[in-house]
């Protein structure tokens, strides 16, 4: 199997080391000469193009599959838009047209998209009501990637993330200075998130489908604090509620994002037979607390 993944970053990386393992070949693409050295360094083949010029990505050899990774840089929502939905659209158009197009795109979402739940469970059938301009940019790339592949004779798959973390990711003072404010956290280990996206491929599993990709365990914020803290031998932090943190001067949309509470389900990807790497953050943090406690 070849595959390209477009915005070849923090997952994309993991995902290309997952398939060359495999025996599979894996091409990253970035637009910035330090990510091409990333990819490089990571062991598998790297071309330099720009996901939202076609005729930069005439620079992409034909695939078997596509893995749209890109990110905005934690940008706004018109850098979002530029991104999610116009290169999106944009790479869909321009393989679709090739005279060998791909058989399958991925496109890696949130979610984000979900809103507010009340910190009730939330699944693939749930409505999606995106809360900010950033969200709303990504429910509409989920319909991008769902629709538009079809017209050019292939499929798509939303793989729906939840919060990553891994190395280089862990945000462990964060969580041990504090304050923790209240609310669930849904998180999924970089390796789960690339690893899941590489089992739908290999097993042909999910074709026009949403699968979200997150671990066994939601929990609520101030819990797993405590429970780092423990873990790392330090005193626990100082919590607050959602109230006490709106004191603050904080942005709409920061708002938005401390009211949102939902727990995410991974039933579907479980029922598809995915095992995960990371079952829960417990797994997942295993080595990082090692790390703290040995420095």
């Amino acid at each position: 199997m070849n595959v390209a993944i477009l915005g070849c970053g923090y997952v994309g990386l993991e995902f290309g080391r997952q398939l060359t393992d495999r025996g599979h070949d894996a091409i990253g693409v970035r637009r910035s000469d330090a990510g091409i050295e990333r990819i490089e360094d990571a062991g598998f083949e790297a071309v330099q193009a720009d996901i939202t010029d076609a005729d930069s990505l005439e620079a992409v050899p034909d695939v078997d599959a596509i893995v749209f990774a890109a990110s905005s840089g934690g940008r706004g929502a018109e850098a979002a838009r530029e991104v999610y939905v116009e290169g999106l659209e944009t790479a869909i158009e321009h393989f679709g047209e090739r005279e060998t197009p791909p058989e399958r795109l991925v496109y890696t979402s949130s979610t984000g998209v979900h809103g507010d739940h009340d910190g009730d469970w939330v699944d693939e059938e749930t409505p999606i009501e995106p809360t900010t301009e950033k969200t709303e940019v990504l429910a509409e790339a989920e319909r991008i990637a769902l629709e538009r592949p079809p017209e050019h004779g292939f499929d798509g798959t939303v793989a729906r993330y939840a919060g990553l973390y891994g190395p280089d990711r862990y945000r462990l003072e964060r969580y041990l200075e504090g304050p923790v404010t209240e609310g669930y956290l849904n998180m999924v280990h970089r390796d789960d998130a690339a690893g899941a996206v590489r089992y739908l491929l290999e097993e042909d599993l999910a074709r026009g489908e949403v699968v979200q990709v997150v671990d066994d365990e939601p929990v609520e914020k101030w819990a797993f604090a405590d429970w780092l803290a423990d873990e790392c031998g330090v005193e626990r932090p100082p919590k607050q509620t959602k109230a006490d943190r709106l004191k603050d001067d904080v942005s709409e949309a920061a708002r938005r994002r401390i009211l949102t509470s939902k727990r995410c389900s991974n039933a579907k990807l479980r029922d598809l037979c995915y095992e995960f790497a990371y079952p829960t953050y417990r797994d997942g943090y295993r080595d990082a607390i090692a790390d703290y406690r040995s420095e």
